[in-house]
């Protein structure tokens, strides 16, 4: 059975959910097909869910109003039948009603993730009523009957597995199912979601309970690029990153997968093929077990990091003292990205801010404490760069001109990462696709 999972910009117009309706259909191989909310809906429900957070009742109002239009707008763009128009405008104004009505009710977090589920709810409904309109055999596996949570706010994989075999058996007959990404019920059986990687987390869950052949992720860019796009005029698609590549990628900074997207596929030894809704003949990029190459492959970047550098003479050396260190920023549940060392100083970096004051002032008995922030971590990834010759010599050639405030280089094979002024990212990013890569 393969996965395929579809984003917001793949289904945010009539002609795309068209577009993926011949994508899913293009051969006979079982498949589960995985679709985010419509482009722009999840935002304006976290506007709605916002202004109601604020008892602004009025603007919570003229916000779902202008949602619904919308949908309305959508749906006579989408399907031309009496029958399909009539079931699909139920369908909007079945969600819509609950949104109006949850403005007379009290705000409450178990509300905010009714909100945020309706994007969701909506596109795989209307999606489904699309198929049904041009003769598509299919069925619709709801997702809060199968993907959970427990009282972590963890999936577990075996649990998953087992109520997903058993939403599948009561469709016997049927090879194509349409289910919801993101949403999920939490240990207490109320509505919730994923949070981190949204969609594609829950792409890679479901394919691997159901041991799935490939997870395809289908977005509007043709695969994991050696650079990012949006800062350089030329960059090119990665044909084969390994599991540990691509999770280090996506963690430090490679908008196109979440880092928790990974880990199941990972562990399930699912491949996970990241390609182009727009260009479904790009190969786009492949992501297995093995490397298929060595050198470098790819360069990402992690904003809004704050660097803190700890200076202690008489404490550095002494035994325990990283350990007391460390047990600050988990007490505050804060991880730590990078850290350097020397014999009188210790400095890690954070992309949480959170509890940042709470954190400096356990810092302080241990020597001075000192705060950067607007830095950003660049990454610079490839199977088994630290053996690659030349690697480092190009890379710091590339940044003779960049203050690079700290460098990571040697906790793994894959990565040397380096902290920078935010305002350099975008020079470095060019430095570093012209002197690693050759493109300028």
């Amino acid at each position: 059975m393969k996965i395929m999972k579809f984003g917001g910009t793949s289904v945010g117009r009539p002609e795309r959910m068209a577009q993926v309706a011949q994508l899913i259909t293009a051969d006979n191989e079982p498949k589960i097909v995985v679709l985010s909310a419509l482009s722009g809906t999840t935002n304006a429900l976290v506007e709605i869910s916002n202004a109601l957070a604020a008892y602004k009742r009025d603007e919570a109002k003229q916000l779902i109003d202008k949602l619904e239009a919308h949908y309305h707008a959508f749906v006579k763009d989408l399907v031309k039948q009496d029958a399909s128009v009539a079931k699909a405008t139920a369908i909007v104004h079945e969600h819509f009603e609950f949104l109006n009505i949850i403005l007379k009710i009290s705000f409450s977090d178990a509300l905010n993730k009714d909100i945020l589920a309706q994007g969701e709810l909506l596109s795989t409904k209307l999606f489904c009523v699309f198929l049904a309109e041009i003769g598509i055999d299919h069925a619709l596996l709801p997702a809060l009957e199968f993907m959970s949570i427990d009282m972590n706010d963890e999936p577990q994989v075996p649990v998953i597995s087992a109520k997903l075999k058993d939403a599948l058996a009561q469709h016997a007959g049927k090879s194509l199912f349409i289910t919801q990404g993101y949403i999920c019920r939490n240990a207490r059986g109320e509505v919730d979601n994923l949070k981190r990687g949204g969609s594609d987390y829950s792409a890679s869950l479901i394919a691997a309970a159901v041991q799935a052949s490939v997870c395809e992720i289908w977005t509007d860019i043709d695969g994991m690029h050696n650079n990012d796009p949006r800062v350089c005029k030329k960059t090119v698609p990665v044909e084969q990153l390994s599991f540990e590549e691509a999770a280090e990628l996506a963690y430090f900074g490679a908008k196109i997968l979440h880092p928790a997207s990974i880990w199941p596929a990972q562990h399930y030894n699912v491949p996970v093929k990241l390609l182009n809704t727009m260009e479904p003949a790009a190969k786009g990029t492949l992501i297995v077990e093995e490397a298929g190459s060595t050198g470098v492959k790819a360069v990402a970047a992690k904003d809004g990091i704050y660097a803190i550098n700890i200076r202690s003479s008489r404490m550095l050396l002494a035994y325990g003292f990283l350990r007391k260190i460390f047990e600050v920023f988990e007490k505050y549940r804060t991880s730590i990205d990078m850290i350097t060392t020397s014999e009188v100083a210790v400095s890690v970096t954070i992309d949480n801010a959170t509890h940042l004051a709470e954190i400096l002032k356990e810092l302080e008995p241990f020597g001075t404490v000192e705060v950067e922030d607007n830095q950003t971590i660049v990454s610079v990834v490839g199977n088994e760069i630290a053996e690659t010759k030349d690697v480092l010599m190009k890379l710091f050639d590339s940044l003779k001109d960049i203050p690079v405030r700290m460098v990571s280089y040697g906790g793994s094979r894959h990565n040397v990462s380096l902290l920078l002024p935010s305002a350099h990212k975008t020079t470095t990013l060019q430095a570093l696709n012209s002197g690693l890569f050759g493109l300028e």
